[in-house]
């Protein structure tokens, strides 16, 4: 997928489905978590929820063509911009055998610390990682 590193592949399944036969708004969501986690895990070296050191400030999402039951789906994920204590993340969500678009996500993250429960800074570390790994195009 151009311009994405991070792609993940994720099943529909026919519980994502809604009385209307496609995948549910809300479900996307959940796909766009699917690859978030995957940055997070590949890029900043986390695994554990509570290393994340992110929470969701705030999605929108463009839904460009319906998904339907047994399609399976890949999930761009990058991040485009670093602020003080933010990190802008876009998706991009393809139907893996047609290359159809499907919709189109720009995310904030918030750094947070889980144990103070309060925002904190994107640490330096985490911006070299993002930048060597982004080609230096997040910033």
């Amino acid at each position: 997928m151009e311009g994405f590193r991070i792609v993940s592949e994720v099943p529909v399944r026919f519980a994502d489905t809604d009385a209307m036969g496609h995948v549910n708004n809300a479900r996307y969501l959940s796909f766009l978590e699917c690859a978030r986690i995957e940055y997070l895990r590949q890029v900043l070296g986390r695994s554990e929820p509570r290393a994340f050191g992110v929470i969701i400030a705030r999605v929108e999402i463009d839904y460009k063509s319906p998904v339907l039951h047994h399609e399976t789906l890949l999930v761009g994920c990058r991040i485009d911009a670093v602020g003080e204590s933010s990190l802008g993340m876009s998706h991009r969500i393809e139907e893996k055998s047609s290359g159809r678009l499907v919709a189109l996500s720009k995310c904030v993250l918030v750094g947070y610390d889980y144990g103070a429960q309060k925002i904190c800074r994107i640490s330096g570390g985490w911006r070299k990682k993002i930048a060597a790994f982004e080609g230096g195009s997040a910033g």
